[in-house]
């Protein structure tokens, strides 16, 4: 059975999607993502979608779903590189992806996971979560 790996960089958990996710395939995402975040303590997940495509409702929502169960376990999800066209059908498709921290790059989605592990160590996870954090940021200058 086709897996997608799932690559552990200190204390975040990176997934790099390059081939075409079919349903099972999302479902098995979920399912292992889940496990390895439980089992390595995770404080955050990146995932890769630049090599997609195309997007569906079904894998918009697998998308929300790896956030809200991430967020259970006490980790935050970024998600990278999702091409113009993708973004649109999700908007298209009136699929938010509540919960779900997007950035262009990795770089870009690490820093995202860093900035949230600092504001959980300074207690101001809460205010990240609500994407507050920032603006908090900006009125202190």
């Amino acid at each position: 059975m086709e897996k997608i790996p799932i690559l552990r960089m200190g204390e975040f958990l990176l997934v790099t999607i390059q081939v075409d996710m079919h349903d099972r395939l999302a479902m098995t995402l979920q399912e292992d993502l889940t496990t390895r975040i439980n089992e390595t303590g995770a404080r955050g997940v990146l995932i890769d979608i630049s090599s997609l495509e195309i997007v569906d409702s079904f894998i918009g929502r697998m998308l929300g779903n790896i956030a809200a169960m991430s967020r259970v376990l006490d980790a935050q999800t970024v998600v990278v590189g999702m091409q113009p066209a993708v973004a649109i059908t999700l908007v298209e498709l009136g699929m938010s992806l509540p919960g779900v921290r997007t950035a262009l790059n990795v770089d870009a989605g690490m820093e995202l996971l860093k900035q949230a592990l600092n504001g959980h160590h300074s207690s101001n996870r809460h205010a990240f979560m609500n994407g507050h954090k920032a603006a908090k940021n900006v009125s202190r200058r």
